[in-house]
C-alpha cells in the first residue's frame, strides 16, 4: 500500500495583490482575507480562552482560518469561513493570475458589504473611536493599542489614516504547497554493505535495545523534518495524522471531543513555527 500524501506548506513573501480576498490565498500572518462577508465571528468568538484578550489571525489554509493568542501558552480554535462557488461578493469565475490594472489598497478595513473592521487586527469592528467616528474596533484592548500606537496624535488629522504598526500582528507571507516525496524504501547497495560489517552490526542491534520509544518519535520527526527543513505546514487529511515532536502531550481518542454535529474528528493539518 502507498504511503499517504502529504502536502506541505512553506512561506514565501508575496506581492500584496497575491494576499487578497479575491484571490483566495493560503496565508500566513497579517490581517486575514475573509472570504463570505456573512457570518464572520464576531469579537467574543475570537478572545482567547484562557486570559480573554482578542487572539491575532495566524494563518489560512483552504476555508479554514486559525487564529492564536499572543500571550503565555495560550491557545485558541480554529475558525472555517467558506462560501459556495456563486455567491454575491466575487466572480464565479477564478481570479486572475496578474495583478489588477488598478491597484488595490494595501489595507481594507471595510468589507463591501459596508461592515467595518478593526483597524488593529481586522476582524469585525463594531466599536468605534469616539472622537473621529472614522476608526472601528474589534474591542477596548485594541482601541487603546491603537490609541497608543499614533491614533492618539492623527485622530482629527489629515493623516488620520495612516495605520500604524502595532506590533500586534505575525509576519505576513503566501503559503506555497508542495507534495512531501519521501522515500521510505531502503537502498539495496547501503544494506549489503552494513550486512558485511559485523562489527557495525553488532553495534546497531546493541542500540536498538536501548532506544526509547521517546527516541524512536524523535528520530522520525527529525528524518522527516530535515527533507524540507522550512516546511511550515503538514497537510494529511484523515490517513496520516500529526508528526509528533516526542511522546509528551499525544492526546488519547477519549481526549479529542466531537464535533457539534456528533461525529468524531479527524486530523487535517498541523502547523509549524515560521519567522
Amino acid at each position: 500500500m502507498a504511503a499517504p500524501k502529504v502536502e506541505l506548506g512553506f512561506a514565501e513573501e508575496a506581492e500584496a495583490w497575491r494576499l487578497q480576498s479575491e484571490q483566495f490565498p493560503c496565508k500566513a500572518g497579517g490581517r486575514p482575507a475573509w472570504l463570505g462577508e456573512a457570518g464572520l465571528p464576531g469579537p467574543e468568538r475570537l478572545r482567547c480562552g484562557s486570559c480573554g484578550r482578542p487572539c491575532a489571525f495566524l494563518l489560512q489554509l483552504y476555508a479554514l482560518f486559525l487564529f492564536a493568542c499572543r500571550h503565555a501558552a495560550c491557545y485558541g480554535p480554529p475558525f472555517r469561513n467558506q462560501l459556495s462557488r456563486k455567491n454575491d461578493t466575487y466572480s464565479y469565475d477564478p481570479p486572475p493570475e496578474e495583478p489588477p490594472l488598478v491597484p488595490l489598497p494595501s489595507v481594507n478595513l471595510q468589507l463591501k458589504c459596508g461592515a467595518n473592521l478593526c483597524r488593529v487586527c481586522g476582524c469585525l469592528g463594531p466599536k468605534r473611536c469616539s472622537k473621529c467616528h472614522k476608526a472601528h474596533y474589534c474591542s477596548q484592548d485594541h482601541q487603546l493599542l491603537d490609541w497608543k500606537a499614533g491614533h492618539k496624535a492623527s485622530c482629527l488629522q489629515s493623516d488620520g489614516d495612516v495605520i500604524p504598526d502595532h506590533k500586534f500582528l505575525f509576519p505576513e507571507y503566501e503559503i506555497v504547497r508542495e507534495l512531501e516525496e519521501f522515500d521510505t524504501s531502503i537502498n539495496e547497495a547501503d544494506k549489503e554493505d552494513v550486512e558485511k560489517n559485523e562489527d557495525l552490526v553488532s553495534f546497531l542491534e546493541a542500540m536498538a535495545k536501548h532506544e526509547t520509544q521517546a527516541d524512536k518519535i524523535f528520530q522520525k520527526f527529525k528524518e522527516r523534518i530535515s527533507l524540507e527543513p522550512e516546511q511550515i505546514i503538514r497537510y494529511c487529511r484523515n490517513v496520516e495524522g500529526p508528526l509528533w515532536i516526542s511522546e509528551e502531550n499525544i492526546p488519547q481518542e477519549t481526549d479529542i471531543p466531537k464535533c457539534s454535529c456528533g461525529s468524531k474528528r479527524v486530523f487535517e493539518f498541523q502547523v509549524r513555527k515560521y519567522s
